[in-house]
């Protein structure tokens, strides 16, 4: 009987435990303004030098592209188009047709979920995180590494969907790879519209999938079809294969989403040494023909249709060949990725990348120098900023925890500061005199709950009381509480009809693909 008592008194003492745990600490949800002037690393004659390299490239030496539907395009254009054989060709256009077709883009745009209250604005001083995409492998530290399922798939968008400092969903927050290839964004998409209210990236490879998304998206919104095609709500990224090739299903997708009205991010993937030119001003030069040529497209296809301009610029080791993020040079790219973005009043994407194989001070250091890079260079779309790992082929839960840390503390900086009589506090500077401390004057007892920034990760007890509670590092503490996230985390609310209605479309299209076979699907960056 005693056992049994000490065995109900052990429970209760856990319920109760559970019942006092704290509500992890974050900063309300917020359109973020970038209140400083961007840094500018290039001179406005540099700016131009690389513009005058980027448009000899696209008048002398062109980009392949594949497919006949971007080639039709091209040609009706007057685009000129050089063909190698049926399903591939040069494109060259001189720079007075790249400016005239550019020139329809719009400088900013709105892109609004189902959830109007979490619309992101693009473009401006607008500045949006977004959450990790697209690596086939997924790592926590209680599962370890391993390729990508479904479950894990709901558990980083549900992370997503919890932190505020995420303002997008990526294309994939991990490669569903438990799912057939042929039918998994119709099972992404839908976990995108339910586990997450917030705007996403949809697969663009292939017009299919991109439509797919949009069927969905108005479903969920209520809407139809055709009153998506003034509603940006579905945004896609596709990379051009730098150096200077744009493959078939990439320009189709892009192409298809423009067409229904839909944002479009162009991102040439080029990497220095591999890629480009091992020199910054050669790959700024590529980045900026293959961005420019992309764009040119998709307002060839729809004119006006929105669309930003991707940098995803780096280098390798030059020792392995590895893919190297948040190096100087990335963060340089960054920065001057905004400024030719900004000469074509352009929208900007970017990232903020690592090449650490764990969460540990180099994937700290290496994300920061590339955000702040994205930051600073005013990027509008700050792709990756949340769980990269391994140079992308990893999504971390316990970064996802860190970084979503960082950019906290990055919203919190941005905040505009406040100078008023109150603030000044010249009343509590004579109450407390020289040599007193503030600790206890009424100017301090009114704000001390509110006046600082409070993290949710950092520890800052002091050694003893540390080594106490545990002596776990920031990577300890980030599984704690990506558990506790996905314990607080309540999915937002969906009419049973929309749900219903969601996955009849999913069951219906599925029955229209069929099972094809397994094919390999590219990685987007």
């Amino acid at each position: 009987m005693a056992r049994s008592q000490g065995r109900r008194s052990r429970r209760e003492k856990n319920a109760d435990s559970r019942q006092v745990e704290t509500v992890i600490s974050q900063l309300p949800r917020c359109q973020l303004e970038n209140l400083f002037s961007p840094i500018e690393p290039l001179s406005q004659e540099q700016v131009e030098k690389i513009h005058d390299a980027s448009m000899r490239i696209l008048e002398e030496q062109g980009i392949e592209v594949l497919g006949g539907q971007a080639l039709d395009m091209f040609r009706k254009g007057g685009a000129i188009v050089e063909s190698l054989n049926n399903s591939s060709a040069i494109v060259k256009m001189d720079r007075g047709l790249v400016h005239e077709s550019i020139s329809s883009a719009p400088t900013e745009f709105t892109v609004t979920p189902r959830n109007p209250d979490n619309a992101i604005r693009v473009g401006g001083n607008a500045i949006n995180f977004g959450l990790v995409s697209g690596p086939p492998n997924v790592h926590d530290c209680i599962s370890g590494r391993r390729a990508g399922t479904v479950a894990d798939y709901k558990k980083i968008i549900s992370l997503g969907q919890f932190f505020n400092a995420v303002s997008f969903i990526g294309t994939q927050g991990v490669a569903t790879t438990d799912l057939p290839p042929n039918s998994r964004h119709l099972d992404t998409t839908l976990l995108n519209l339910t586990l997450s209210d917030k705007p996403f990236f949809t697969i663009g490879i292939g017009g299919g999938r991109v439509k797919d998304a949009v069927e969905m998206a108005a479903i969920a919104k209520g809407v139809s079809f055709e009153e998506m095609k003034t509603l940006p709500t579905v945004m896609t990224n596709i990379n051009v294969n730098s150096p200077r090739k744009l493959d078939d299903s990439m320009a189709y997708g892009a192409m298809q989403l423009s067409m229904l009205g839909q944002p479009v991010v162009v991102t040439p993937f080029t990497l220095m040494g591999a890629m480009t030119p091992a020199t910054m001003a050669g790959a700024l030069a590529q980045q900026n023909a293959e961005a420019l040529l992309g764009i040119s497209l998709l307002q060839m296809t729809r004119p006006g249709s929105p669309v930003a301009y991707g940098g995803f610029t780096s280098n390798v080791d030059m020792r392995s060949g590895s893919p190297a993020f948040g190096t100087p040079e990335n963060a340089l790219a960054n920065l001057a990725g905004g400024q030719l973005a900004r000469r074509y009043s352009l929208p900007y994407r970017t990232s903020a990348c690592n090449a650490s194989n764990v969460v540990d001070g180099q994937a700290v250091w290496e994300t920061q120098m590339a955000l702040w890079g994205a930051v600073m260079g005013h990027g509008n779309f700050i792709y990756h900023s949340a769980g990269w790992l391994e140079g992308g082929l990893v999504a971390s839960l316990e970064k996802i925890v860190t970084d979503c840390e960082m950019l906290q503390h990055m919203i919190a900086m941005l905040q505009p500061i406040k100078i008023t009589d109150e603030e000044l506090g010249l009343e509590a500077i004579d109450e407390v005199g020289p040599g007193g401390h503030f600790f206890g004057c009424e100017h301090t007892m009114a704000r001390y709950k509110t006046a600082f920034y409070e993290p949710f990760l950092s520890d800052w007890q002091n050694n003893e009381n540390w080594q106490a509670a545990g002596a776990k590092d920031s990577t300890m503490r980030s599984t704690e509480i990506w558990q506790k996230a996905l314990r607080e985390y309540q999915a937002p609310e969906l009419d049973q009809s929309i749900q219903e209605e969601l996955e009849a479309y999913v069951i219906k299209r599925k029955e229209e693909l069929g099972r094809d076979e397994p094919r390999l699907e590219t990685v987007e960056v």
